[in-house]
């Protein structure tokens, strides 16, 4: 370690000004309590900023809450992942972070044969259950989908009366909103069920590899999984394939020079255009249920309610082909490379019975690798574009009853508040008298937005409190890529340097002007030819790396997502470097070779 040893306490960083209280907006238990000082300075806590780059508003706090929740009781409770528990997690200053629960040493033998058999009942039937596992999400989206929010009547309908339904609509419009929370919470709960062991399978193989290959690079296993078909990338496939058939059915002029909704209108004078309208509509269900962000925040925007933004992707596909560029991923290319290096390595084993153990430990992580990125698509894109829907249904509501101004102003409450939201303008209606929430909402919105703006002014400390001497449990490794390299980054993030180090996470060298991208509103201004730099990446990004040469994340390790898009749209990057996006700026020329996972500012702007 170097000469600074550790990070401020949590107990130590103040909030910015204009921030105090803040503690508020969120439940208890996920702050830092000043009784459990002495226990809680005692834990390593980094920020995820790969998953939560932004300060959470209230209610978005909920789909962290449960996240974390069902990925720790997998490990803990279901499957007994022999190194690692749960992970215990904090809000501070808005921000989430994350401390990995170890295992007692002493208890993890204990845990080998229990996880065995559980785990392996799943991999032996894993296409089965996995099978089921789509029904049961799809069952899920159904249930939200039927939800709907609406305005309180003036009076009851006559045909309740007849029916002697003996309830009224402020019963049903709060046992939704119930229902919509408790959809969410089961959708979490799915999402972890095959994930936990779809890294554990991975991790297993990549184990063996370091034991049986000395020196191996960590990328040369990550190669050997590469190239598998996801259903996360459909979404940019779909639009590939509608840019090239506007080129095909000549409706390329159409296209360019209008936006969504005029390109649209136009392409219903022709019979091109009508087929072209028939793709367009069959492929947004189900891959426009896909957002430009990850899914966490209330405040994503969804392809399905913002047309133009995967029609001004088709718009660059098609510019991009009328310049004769290939726009397909180059997969003939990745999986030759795939199994020319597995060949290699396997062909170096020279025991039978070993190369029948990379065999069968290879063949399992292939099967379930798909998983690792296919969820994405399924929980955070579609299942939960659809709940943030309903919620701004919900919402509307209390816009027109004057509870809030705008439909964004719900998401400042808390789910539990929520109800009593539901409550007042319910007793009120009910009563026959103004309910009191558009007397008293409005200003509580405004001090909350104001907390909440504060917080985001400033950016969040990488970690609480002394790391530990070398980082070793194997989900922060690959999946943050948080090293005792990359945290020794961030103890010196102070001193400037023009080299960065992080992960090598997709090979290839090249040399080019910087873009850094701090979210995805920001994505539009990326030119073509330029490299990527950014906190962290969303799988939503696919579309863009026809653009760029190469990426840099300060957080995400092997199998991070920016990592595993890198190598399957066969682009350089380097991940976890810690602080690149602000150690470089805009149009610095900077080296990034992906294969040594080395940054290298060349010429500052």
């Amino acid at each position: 370690m170097s000469s600074q040893s550790k990070f401020i306490s949590p107990y130590d960083h103040k909030a910015p000004e204009g921030a105090e209280g803040w503690q508020d907006l969120y439940p208890y238990y996920m702050v830092f309590q000043d009784n459990l000082k002495d226990t809680e300075e005692n834990k390593f806590f980094y920020c995820d900023s790969q998953h939560w780059p932004h300060v959470f508003k209230p209610f978005d706090a909920t789909a962290v809450e449960f996240a974390v929740k069902c990925l720790s009781q997998y490990n803990t409770r279901q499957w007994l992942i022999p190194p690692a528990n749960g992970i215990d997690f904090k809000f501070h200053n808005g921000y989430c972070y994350m401390s990995p629960v170890a295992v007692d040493p002493e208890l993890i033998a204990d845990r080998v044969p229990q996880f065995m058999e559980r785990a392996g009942f799943y991999f032996q039937n894993w296409d089965n259950l996995l099978d089921n596992w789509h029904k049961k999400v799809k069952g899920v989206i159904d249930e939200m989908e039927a939800i709907t929010f609406e305005e309180l009547p003036e009076v009851i309908d006559m045909q309740w009366v007849k029916d002697g339904i003996g309830l009224d609509p402020t019963y049903h419009m709060i046992h939704d909103y119930n229902k919509l929370i408790d959809l969410c919470y089961k959708v979490w709960m799915y999402h972890f069920e095959f994930l936990n062991l779809g890294y554990a399978a991975y991790l297993d193989f990549f184990g063996f590899c370091k034991e049986t290959f000395p020196g191996i690079p960590d990328l040369s296993i990550a190669k050997m999984v590469q190239g598998v078909e996801v259903d996360l990338f459909r979404p940019d496939e779909e639009l590939r394939k509608l840019a090239k058939l506007a080129v095909e059915k000549e409706l390329t002029d159409v296209v360019i020079n209008n936006d969504v909704n005029a390109a649209l209108s136009e392409m219903e004078n022709s019979e091109a255009g009508k087929v072209w309208l028939a793709a367009w509509k069959e492929a947004q269900d189900p891959w426009f249920n896909f957002t430009s962000g990850n899914g966490f925040y209330s405040s994503d925007k969804y392809w399905i309610e913002h047309l133009d933004i995967p029609f001004d992707y088709i718009k660059d596909y098609v510019k991009a082909l009328l310049e004769g560029k290939n726009i397909d991923r180059p997969v003939e290319e990745i999986a030759a490379e795939r199994e020319r290096i597995t060949e290699e390595y396997r062909d170096s084993i020279s025991s039978a019975e070993a190369q029948e153990a990379f065999d069968g430990k290879l063949g399992l992580a292939r099967v379930v690798f798909p998983y690792v990125e296919n969820h994405n698509f399924y929980i955070e894109h579609w299942s939960m574009g659809v709940f943030w829907r309903k919620m701004r249904e919900l919402s509307s509501v209390f816009v027109k009853a004057g509870f809030i101004e705008e439909i964004g102003d719900l998401f400042y409450f808390r789910r539990e508040e929520i109800l009593q939201l539901l409550f007042d303008y319910g007793r009120g209606w009910a009563m026959g008298v103004p309910a009191i929430g558009p007397d008293y909402i409005p200003n509580e919105v405004a001090r909350r937005k104001k907390i909440v703006d504060a917080l985001s002014s400033v950016a969040p400390k990488p970690a609480f409190n002394k790391p530990p001497e070398v980082i070793t449990e194997p989900f922060t490794l690959m999946l943050y890529g948080i090293t005792s390299e990359s945290v020794e980054s961030w103890l010196n993030s102070g001193e400037t340097s023009d080299k960065l180090k992080g992960m090598a996470a997709s090979p290839g060298t090249v040399e080019g002007l910087a873009r850094v991208i701090n979210s995805a509103d920001e994505l539009s201004t990326l030119q073509e030819g330029e490299i990527l730099v950014t906190r962290v990446t969303a799988p939503s990004w696919g579309p863009v790396f026809g653009k760029i040469k190469a990426t840099v994340t300060d957080i995400g390790g092997m199998m991070s997502h920016a990592a595993i898009v890198c190598r399957e749209y066969g682009l350089p990057a380097v991940t976890g470097t810690g602080s690149a996006s602000t150690s470089i700026k805009t149009g610095d020329k900077i080296r990034v070779d992906g294969s040594n996972g080395a940054v290298e500012i060349l010429e500052v702007a």
